[in-house]
């Protein structure tokens, strides 16, 4: 239960400067996501952030986080603390860890100085947003923060958004800035969707037309599959210094990159480049329309699996993720049906139809037990989309469960941990309102921000040990109606809120508690130029 013990109304109160003194503005620690403990004492003189306050970073990490708060607080104030690694006598923002599980901070604010603590970095840098958040606006002005205490640790441990760059490119800057974008709402794990049908953006040096052939399509089809094309060219790729500059980039900021590299199916870019993996030997091209491709990879013929470990030798390579995302999902069994290749592994494998799945679902586990052993054989684990519970999977392949939360449940009694994603619930390429002005979005049906903030991850007929297998929550945002960055942001903001409270708070919810406390947000979405769904701010309830 999160316990909010406040003295004090936390209004946009301006303070008058003293003879001396800048003009100040009181901080407010009730901040999306909601810390589990809030208490301060009203009769204590506050702590003043002022050009002169010195942020006391003792070691290289923590030096890197107080760096990036220092940034944060320059946009806000429009001036920067300075950083040393010792704490002077006063006037200072100690940075500190050994306080709780990893991820978890304790704010312990003073008359004199503050001392954010964190389980780890990460959590000591999870407690600099609050401070970050709790700044009511931008000007040129002191915050004068309440003396007191402010705690939390997170529900979850993986704490997930995902951006497909692969139907739409979105370049190295703007992908830095979906991390940013995370980094303040509180999450940890960025899957990146960077192949696919339409797109594939991964460099990859042993398949050089994966990229000289995979990453370009002459144009889209214009709205759902009509007979109409536009006439905008699509193309780009990460080289392997960008990647590795990104990942950088996000570990900064305590965030993990997820690759995905969606198998066997949604692959009619890779057959582009190299159609010999295919059922029908093509002619291939990269995708220009939507949906799910009959064209998958030809699970019958051999080099399909040499290719595949060279593919995640490459990947493996340049993510140091414990995770890879190997997909799953949308894969047609139509080609496989009636390839001679397939039917044959499908004999050699003694792979028959049973109560529960067809002979083909089962080579589509073979497939993936492929992959997975060969990323196991290099330390790396294995998630893949609930459909690959259809021919059964080792119970060390983490789920995540999209086709709403029944993958999840199955995946959980079975022994497996499961990252819940529900369509209905944290998909962002859905609009945001009925409002038919809103830009355009895959489904017409909204998803609002008050049924996001709704949903529960964790059902509650599940035992304790069941519980315990639901390992994170995230949102997804795919792109095939989302040609641009701007656009991008627009379907995630403010929805990364109310996601913010899935991963990190448990209490009972309270929709209206919650969207005052969001309303403090905007101040920093316009102070680092983002675009958001303004309309989403009002109080929203779905008829």
């Amino acid at each position: 239960m999160k316990q909010i013990a406040l003295a004090i109304g936390f209004a946009s109160l301006f303070v008058a400067a003293a003879c001396s003194q800048r003009e100040a503005v009181t901080a407010d620690y009730c901040v999306v996501p909601l810390p589990d403990q809030v208490a301060v004492d009203t009769a204590a003189t506050p702590f003043r952030l002022s050009p002169s306050t010195v942020i006391v970073a003792a070691d290289s990490a923590a030096q890197s986080d107080a760096q990036l708060f220092a940034g944060y607080i320059s946009t806000l104030t429009g001036f920067s603390p300075k950083i040393a690694d010792r704490a002077p006598s006063d006037d200072y923002i100690r940075l500190a860890t050994g306080c709780g599980t990893p991820d978890a901070y304790t704010i312990s604010v003073a008359t004199d100085s503050i001392v954010v603590c964190g389980g780890s970095n990460a959590g000591t840098f999870y407690g600099l947003q609050t401070l970050r958040k709790a700044i009511p606006g931008k000007g040129d002005r002191d915050i004068l923060y309440p003396v007191g205490t402010v705690s939390a640790t997170p529900r979850f441990a993986y704490r997930g958004a995902h951006f497909d760059t692969s139907r739409h490119f979105f370049s190295a800057d703007s992908v830095k800035i979906f991390i940013d974008m995370m980094a303040m709402h509180g999450m940890n794990r960025f899957h990146w969707h960077i192949t696919d049908d339409q797109g594939w953006r991964l460099e990859v040096d042993s398949l050089p037309l994966l990229t000289e052939v995979g990453s370009k399509r002459p144009n889209t089809v214009i709205g759902w599959n009509t007979a109409d094309y536009d006439s905008v060219p699509v193309s780009g790729y990460y080289t392997h210094e960008q990647i590795r500059d990104i990942v950088a980039y996000a570990a900064e900021r305590h965030i993990t990159i997820i690759p995905e590299i969606d198998l066997p199916g949604h692959m009619q870019a890779a057959l582009a480049a190299y159609p010999d993996l295919g059922c029908t030997g093509g002619p291939y091209e990269v995708w220009r329309r939507w949906g799910v491709s009959d064209d998958v990879l030809c699970a019958g013929n051999d080099s399909v699996y040499a290719f595949l470990d060279r593919v995640m030798d490459a990947v493996t390579d340049l993510f140091p993720s414990e995770y890879i995302h190997i997909g799953g999902d949308e894969c047609p069994k139509t080609r496989w049906e009636k390839c001679p290749k397939c039917q044959a592994k499908i004999r050699t494998l003694g792979l028959r139809d049973d109560r529960n799945s067809t002979a083909e679902q089962k080579l589509q586990s073979h497939v993936m037990k492929h992959v997975a052993d060969h990323l196991a054989a290099k330390g790396r684990k294995a998630i893949g989309w609930d459909e690959i519970l259809e021919g059964g999977c080792d119970t060390s392949t983490v789920i995540m469960s999209w086709r709403g939360v029944r993958g999840g449940i199955t995946a959980a009694k079975a022994g497996h941990d499961a990252i819940m994603t529900p369509a209905t619930y944290l998909y962002f390429d859905y609009k945001q309102s009925y409002d038919e002005s809103e830009p355009g979005a895959y489904y017409a049906k909204p998803l609002l921000l008050e049924t996001v903030y709704s949903y529960e991850p964790i059902p509650e007929e599940f035992s304790d040990a069941e519980a315990a297998h639901i390992i994170g929550v995230q949102g997804n945002t795919w792109c095939e109606y989302i040609p641009t960055f701007r656009h991008a942001q627009y379907m995630t903001l403010p929805r990364f809120g109310a996601l913010a409270e899935l991963q990190w708070v448990s209490s009972p919810k309270d929709y209206a508690a919650f969207m005052q406390r969001l309303a403090r947000l905007r101040a920093i979405y316009d102070a680092e130029g983002y675009n958001y769904n303004v309309k989403a701010f009002e109080a929203s309830k779905e008829e």
